[in-house]
């Protein structure tokens, strides 16, 4: 072998090596989307399930239009949050707000349903309780569906900076994902 076609085959490889180190990359990135999608469902349902709580409750409750206030401000923020995650959720500062905003949601929330415990004379209590176990379930599978989400950003984040990937993926632009 002479060394031309030495060096024509290690180009080839080269090419080869690093078409199949951007096809992975893209296949992580978009399993990041993908999971999102599913975390994303469930905060729709979770908005859904607040809202309608909120609807039996405010009657009930007219003195605590405070804890009404900032859960709706909360629910606001988060639904600006999604919006913004939707279209890159593998990007760091959408996914960075959309943790605060779940955050801020999560204690209105936890301050909605202290407020539930307390009162007793709530009108129809099979609605709320109702409503509230639905909300607990949507909880825990969002918890779940966080937790795919996270690690799909995880193997990501640990091949774009693996050598000599590392070196395409700034390259091509794979920047760091961001965990919620």
């Amino acid at each position: 072998m002479t060394w031309s076609t030495l060096a024509w085959i290690a180009a080839a490889l080269l090419l080869f090596w690093g078409i199949g180190a951007y096809n992975r990359l893209m296949r992580l990135r978009n399993a990041i989307g993908e999971a999102f999608v599913q975390l994303d469902l469930q905060l729709g349902a979770r908005a859904e399930v607040g809202e309608r709580l909120l609807a039996m409750l405010r009657p009930a409750l007219e003195s605590e239009q405070a804890t009404f206030d900032a859960l709706d401000s909360a629910q606001a923020e988060v639904q600006a949050a999604v919006l913004a995650t939707r279209a890159k959720p593998y990007a760091g500062d959408p996914v960075a707000s959309l943790a605060v905003a779940t955050a801020v949601h999560a204690a209105a929330l936890t301050r909605l349903m202290s407020l539930v415990e307390h009162h007793g004379e709530l009108g129809p209590q099979a609605e709320i309780q109702a409503a509230l176990a639905e909300l607990k379930l949507i909880e825990r599978q969002r918890a779940f569906s966080r937790q795919v989400f996270n690690q799909a950003v995880s193997q990501y984040n640990e091949a774009a900076k693996q050598f000599p990937t590392r070196v395409l993926a700034s390259l091509y632009g794979f920047t760091e994902a961001r965990s919620l």
